[in-house]
């Protein structure tokens, strides 16, 4: 099967950066490659973050930027996503650029997981960490589902993907 690209912007709090190579590992397989513009907080990054190089302005320009570039945001689920301030600002500002919002959870979840706010309001799925479920998701066909992949039921408020 010839690859598939999908240009994505994945939001993710930098404790579950590990999560981000693991889910482009996981669709890879299938066939599909992931171009994700995403920031990663490699160390030099942290250090120009400790040392205020950079305000909040100008991380806003350049993440929304790197976002307008993707064509999906992908949110990676995990145990304190949902206090994450800029997770939820991608998610916000995702839904403002007309963006395919998916939510995936993070690998190995078997519990009850608080979503962001945020996602709940705007997302076009959220799935478990399933190769398929993604690549669903991927191509369009809204899904929801629990963190062990059985179905979710669909919540009001949702956002639509034309």
């Amino acid at each position: 099967m010839p690859d598939k690209i999908k240009n994505v912007f994945v939001s993710h709090h930098h404790k579950d950066d590990k999560c981000v190579d693991g889910l482009t590992n996981l669709v890879s397989a299938k066939g599909y490659k992931l171009r994700n513009s995403s920031i990663r907080l490699k160390p030099e990054n942290q250090k120009r973050l400790d040392r205020k190089e950079l305000n909040d302005n100008t991380i806003r320009r350049l993440l929304r930027s790197k976002m307008r570039w993707a064509g999906k945001l992908i949110v990676i689920i995990g145990k304190e996503t949902y206090q994450r301030y800029w997770v939820n600002w991608e998610i916000k500002v995702a839904h403002q650029l007309g963006m395919s919002i998916i939510g995936v959870y993070d690998n190995g979840l078997n519990d009850n997981v608080e979503i962001p706010q945020s996602l709940r309001d705007y997302a076009t799925s959220i799935v478990g960490w399933s190769s398929n479920s993604i690549i669903k998701a991927l191509e369009g066909k809204g899904t929801f589902e629990e963190t062990d992949g059985n179905p979710s039921p669909r919540l009001e408020g949702r956002n639509i993907s034309c």
